[in-house]
């Protein structure tokens, strides 16, 4: 995040008006009308990269009950990519692993229609964006863009709740502990009298 990228608000806006055929359903065996691999190959040649046959196979939907909504985030990221602040700026790699590891990981948490309907959601996805290219928001400094990121990430949200419940657990277990130390320390007491 140490280059100043395009302004939130010129990539918010992109997701606002993201068009009907980028949120269409995924193709899974003879349903759906979007071709995600071909949609994904599109993307890259419109960043001016390429990737093999081989890599976009990931993207070909098999199960629907488990790959529609991270098929459906990795079309409305598509379109975000194609906006010409990050043509240059990411890899093949860079712009795969977005498209599908940090894709399947929203999807777990969120509909993907929300990261197109929401204020929140959209800022979240637009600094995802950024911070894969290596970029901040135009006129946030790195601190303030790094503060802002964990404050609307899903992800971040979720592992700091991880850790929150881990540490009071943790806390819980020692409290018994000493508890317990108590008890055993007064019984010694009492049988010594």
């Amino acid at each position: 995040m140490s280059q100043e990228g395009p302004p939130l608000e010129q990539l918010t806006r992109r997701l606002l008006e993201t068009p009907a055929p980028f949120l269409g359903e995924p193709v899974f065996g003879k349903s759906g009308s979007v071709h995600v691999p071909a949609l994904v190959a599109d993307a890259l040649t419109a960043l001016g990269l390429s990737a093999k046959a081989s890599e976009l196979q990931r993207f070909v939907g098999r199960d629907r009950s488990k790959e529609r909504n991270p098929r459906m985030l990795t079309q409305i990221l598509c379109w975000l990519l194609t906006d010409p602040a990050f043509r240059g700026k990411l890899k093949s790699a860079q712009v795969l692993a977005l498209l599908y590891d940090e894709a399947n990981g929203l999807a777990e948490k969120v509909a993907a229609k929300e990261f197109v309907d929401n204020d929140e959601r959209r800022e979240e996805l637009s600094r995802l964006a950024l911070r894969s290219a290596g970029l901040r928001p135009a006129g946030e400094s790195q601190n303030v863009a790094e503060d802002r990121w964990l404050t609307v990430s899903t992800l971040e949200r979720a592992r700091l709740a991880t850790a929150t419940r881990a540490a009071e657990e943790r806390a819980r277990l020692i409290r018994e502990a000493l508890a317990r130390k108590a008890a055993e320390e007064s019984a010694d007491k009492w049988s010594r009298e």
